[in-house]
């Protein structure tokens, strides 16, 4: 089975701690690496600062409110870089405003997904995500 590798960019530690439970119950093999802020994200992205032996991951799942730089500026900058912008980036936020979720998709988030508050729904929406990204689509093979 192929080795799933994800990159959460979540600056909450309890949201953290969650998803990587949902995702390790589950039947697929992962590599959940973390970022805690935007620029963390893009610095890992980019293999910069301190990040030039990062894995290019399958799947992001993207905070909005982020220190340093927001969710948007980082998925803004991510759909804008040729190398990357094939990555599939899920917006995994608390934010259910209609002006985030019309953003996000203006900038080409491929999904929007407004965290759930009760724990068991989370996990639920979590395994969600792993199933239908990782069972039912197909990604593209395209590593940097």
């Amino acid at each position: 089975m192929k080795n799933i590798h994800i990159l959460l960019v979540e600056d909450n530690e309890g949201d953290i701690i969650l998803t990587q439970e949902a995702l390790e119950d589950s039947k697929f093999i992962n590599t959940v690496d973390v970022a805690r802020n935007g620029k963390e994200a893009i610095d890992y992205l980019k293999r910069a600062e301190g990040y030039s032996k990062a894995l290019e991951p399958d799947l992001i799942l993207l905070d909005i409110n982020l220190p340093i730089m927001s969710g948007h500026e980082v998925l803004l900058e991510i759909k804008n870089d040729e190398k990357l912008k094939h990555i599939p980036v899920i917006m995994l936020t608390t934010s259910s405003s209609d002006t985030d979720i019309n953003k996000a998709y203006d900038n080409h988030a491929n999904c929007y997904i407004s965290k759930p508050v009760d724990i068991d729904e989370f996990m639920t929406a979590v395994a969600g995500i792993e199933h239908f990204w990782f069972s039912i689509v197909r990604l593209p093979n395209v590593k940097s």
